[in-house]
């Protein structure tokens, strides 16, 4: 006998959830392979089988919280090394002759036959637990998701863009009678009425309670106080403009406004290094490197992929980085790794039209950047000049314990002369 226990994931991290199993007991299990989806606070891990054999028994269900170092299955190992093909050939064997006295001593009716079969797909299909939800929720067999995935795994964009309409019209046409059971299925699980008035109760998952219990500290915690300035983006998109056909030829990637504001920042973090700190107790930790989290938006919930040593990387390397963290961001494959540490971070509003915002901490840090949409307005040039430009509002919330007002100004000032003169940042000087 052989057990999986809960690995060690992060220093932060001493429990999860069980999302999904992807093996069941009874099912051959070889070594390093999958066994269990677990959900954390930041990311979902899929923890492997250390050995082989046949999984005989889990300790913990799906939704169960489970701690680091606990034992959630066990492996039988008897016999693991005579798993063959000729076994399993015998196995399915006993499975047709198994199926054939069923089908000789209680014949299926086409109901029950095509429930059964529903099952079984549903259970076959390999799906992230965010889609499990929402198909649950949908009332939609997950079996008749096609996946995007290459390796077939289904997930929640799957479920959202999938058109039972569509499905159902061709199935009409193969089928001369439609189950009426699925057509009057509910459309959302979970809907009832409060007052007379439909609502839906939706269970917040583990990633959006730690999010919701992370911010609420952060602001019983802190002394947060934002300020604001702003940017004239004219000289910048003028340089992009020019220089962004010769970067990509040469880098393979895009120039971005995202590596301007990290190269700013850095640069206005030297300046004000405790923009840059950690309170530890009654101790200030003043971190000599910067490591820049950028807030990105999923479907599952806000995280914060860290670029590491963002002072010692050119624009191709911040731009490659972001493009890769954002790519893993949306296709869920972030490691624990990508989102461990960081001592400041920046967040674009902007993306999504904020015109002007208060960005939370995210803490433990004691500072976050928050950035705004380009609008055009007008801007004094001089006494009797007036011009329509590029303008950004600029938001910095800083913990007022050990940031004060001089420094928040003198940050933002910073970031906002570096901005507009790029000349500086993307060459050097």
């Amino acid at each position: 006998m052989a057990e999986i226990k809960v690995p060690e994931l992060a220093e932060t991290i001493s429990e999860g959830t069980i999302a999904q199993w992807l093996k069941k007991p009874g099912d051959y299990v070889g070594k390093g392979e999958y066994v269990v989806e677990l959900e954390t606070d930041k990311v979902n891990v899929e923890i492997i089988s250390e050995h082989e054999g046949t999984l005989t028994e889990l300790r913990a269900e799906e939704g169960d919280t489970v701690q680091v170092g606990e034992t959630i299955a066990i492996v039988s190992e008897d016999g693991a090394s005579a798993t063959s093909a000729g076994e399993k050939h015998q196995v399915l064997e006993s499975e047709v002759e198994g199926q054939s006295e069923l089908k000789i001593e209680a014949p299926l009716s086409e109901k029950q036959e095509g429930e059964s079969l529903q099952t079984k797909k549903s259970e076959r299909v390999i799906a992230s637990p965010a889609a499990r939800k929402l198909a649950r929720e949908k009332g939609i067999d997950l079996s008749e998701i096609p996946a995007v995935d290459p390796l077939g795994r289904v997930r929640k964009q799957d479920v959202t863009n999938y058109d039972p309409e569509i499905t159902k019209q061709a199935t009409s046409t193969q089928k001369q009678a439609p189950k009426p059971e699925a057509q009057s299925k509910p459309a959302v699980q979970g809907s009832v009425e409060e007052n007379g008035k439909p609502v839906e109760r939706v269970k917040m998952s583990r990633r959006r309670q730690t999010i919701a219990n992370r911010l609420v500290e952060v602001q019983q915690n802190a002394a947060m106080l934002t300020t604001f300035n702003e940017v004239d983006m004219t000289a910048v998109m003028e340089l992009r403009k020019r220089w962004k056909d010769r970067f990509y030829e040469e880098n393979d990637v895009r120039l971005g406004f995202m590596s301007f504001f990290t190269k700013a920042v850095v640069a206005a973090l030297k300046k004000t290094p405790y923009l840059n700190a950690e309170i530890q107790g009654n101790e200030i930790l003043m971190k000599k490197y910067y490591d820049i989290g950028v807030a990105v938006s999923t479907d599952e919930g806000l995280v914060v992929p860290v670029i590491r040593d963002a002072d010692r990387k050119n624009f191709s390397e911040i731009e490659g980085n972001l493009v890769e963290l954002a790519e893993k961001a949306r296709t869920n494959k972030l490691s624990l790794g990508d989102l461990q540490g960081g001592t400041f971070t920046i967040t674009n509003g902007g993306v999504f039209g904020s015109l002007l915002s208060t960005p939370i901490l995210n803490g433990p840090q004691v500072g976050i950047l928050g950035m705004h949409t380009i609008q055009l307005r007008p801007v004094a040039i001089d006494k009797e000049r007036m011009e329509n430009r590029p303008m950004m509002y600029i938001a910095l919330s800083y913990d007022h314990r050990i940031v004060d007002g001089k420094e928040a100004v003198t940050f933002l000032k910073k970031v906002k002369e570096l901005i507009e003169d790029p000349e500086s940042l993307l060459f050097g000087s």
